[in-house]
């Protein structure tokens, strides 16, 4: 492993909306009619390859989710189709990663496969794919189904469709195209692979209609930390995407899943752990409160009791706001994301907060971690979690756009460079130089490949 000298942070810029902060669409400085426009998006790009972030990272959903009735008129529901944003958005940059989140529980192998792969080639070995399992029932209702799928059903079927996609992206060896025109062999059949998988969920023969991408295969995220989750990641990601209050909380979950990983035949440097976080900015602590303040001010109670009753499966309307939590469900009756349950029901236990103590802490982070407070205590921060063994890197939510980038671009990135934490320029051109992730050989590969045409 890398001696902690040699380490520096991995950062994700994390693009949600006209910013994290669910009010955030109010603040006097985000453009909330321009959300769709391409200006936006080309100059969170342009500002986060500026900062030299390894990636920009985009969530996902598939419904409208409106349960109690006030997103729609009171939120931004507005989502951008990602592999389209990101092709665009691959265009208009030269170094940055581009990862976006796409549902194993509502699409299928080969279309996903061969999306990324084609970002891949076109982006010059920039992709990589989040993979999560969608939990709301309102994603069910727009794929022809009245409830989603159990949540340990959801994982076994997510490991499935992870071993597909992976064995296409690798079904053509990286010297399979010949280009030999003289005598007239585009590609050597020999080293084009039929996977003819057979499983639970999917039959799919193969091979894609792509030859291998720049990066052997895009890099595989996985966000989500229940029992099940961690096995996945352990399993099959490179990156994981996590969500801790505590210190403690994040270097217990950083020790399980590299000893994980190692159960399944990986090195623990074979992925990366990089928790969200929420940094509000001031030239004092003082002024960073008072912006995250002014940000909570905006929230209407309603929305912020409907973003907690989601996160915790529980409709809490008609309860006291400055009463405890209601009882909850235990842990195995959730069939959403359990994870988020655990940590927003724990965060309420461990603080004793009230429902609107916690509904706002919801409201903004959306369950990670707020930091506050100048660039150099910003960086005091990173750099406590990142030296203690929590983490190899952040995924940053800035609170508003394009604000909240800037102000991380232009004063937190120099003084983690200054503490030699971060890099100065990139060093290589695929995510996975940036990443420091080795490129994969394909599993069809032997060990010398004689062709044969």
């Amino acid at each position: 492993m890398s001696t902690p000298e040699q380490r520096q942070l991995r950062l994700g810029a994390f693009l949600f909306q006209v910013g994290h902060h669910v009010a955030s669409w109010r603040y006097p400085d985000t453009d909330a009619q321009g959300i769709l426009q391409h200006a936006f998006y080309e100059h969170f790009a342009q500002t986060a390859e500026r900062g030299k972030f390894d990636m920009i990272f985009l969530a996902d959903t598939l419904a409208v989710v409106d349960r109690f009735k006030t997103n729609i008129k009171h939120t931004v529901t507005v989502r951008p189709e990602p592999i389209t944003l990101l092709s665009y958005l691959a265009g208009v940059t030269e170094h940055i990663g581009l990862a976006a989140t796409v549902s194993t529980s509502y699409h299928e192998p080969y279309n996903l496969a061969r999306e990324f792969s084609c970002l891949d080639h076109l982006s010059g070995g920039r992709a990589a794919w989040n993979v999560v399992t969608s939990g709301r029932d309102e994603e069910a209702h727009n794929f022809s189904q009245d409830r989603h799928l159990a949540h340990d059903k959801r994982y076994e079927r997510a490991r499935e469709f992870v071993d597909v996609v992976t064995s296409l992206w690798d079904s053509w060896e990286d010297d399979a195209i010949v280009a030999d025109k003289e005598n007239g062999i585009f590609a050597d059949p020999n080293k084009v692979h039929e996977l003819n998988h057979r499983g639970e969920f999917f039959a799919v023969r193969g091979p894609l209609n792509l030859p291998r991408s720049p990066q052997g295969r895009p890099v595989v995220i996985q966000a989500g930390a229940s029992e099940t989750g961690k096995h996945l990641a352990a399993e099959t990601a490179e990156v994981v995407f996590t969500a801790w209050q505590t210190l403690e909380e994040a270097q217990l979950f950083y020790r399980s899943v590299k000893e994980l990983a190692v159960t399944y035949g990986r090195s623990p440097d074979d992925i990366l752990i990089m928790p969200g976080i929420f940094p509000v900015i001031g030239a004092t602590e003082e002024e960073a409160r008072e912006k995250e303040a002014l940000l909570q001010s905006q929230v209407l109670p309603a929305v912020g009791l409907s973003m907690l009753s989601a996160s915790l499966n529980v409709d809490l309307t008609g309860y006291p706001l400055d009463g405890p939590l209601p009882d909850l469900p235990e842990l195995q009756q959730v069939n959403g994301g359990k994870s988020r349950f655990q940590l927003v029901s724990d965060m309420a236990r461990r603080e004793g907060l009230t429902i609107r103590q916690l509904m706002y802490r919801v409201t903004g982070a959306r369950g990670h971690r707020t930091i506050y407070g100048t660039p150099v205590q910003i960086a005091d921060q990173l750099e406590e979690w990142f030296k203690g063994g929590a983490c190899d890197g952040f995924n940053i939510m800035p609170p508003y756009l394009p604000g909240g980038l800037e102000e991380f671009v232009e004063l937190v990135i120099p003084e983690l460079q200054r503490r030699g934490l971060f890099r100065t320029e990139y060093e290589g051109t695929t995510l996975r130089d940036h990443l420091g992730l080795t490129r994969p050989q394909s599993r069809f590969q032997k060990a010398e490949s004689v062709s044969r045409y």
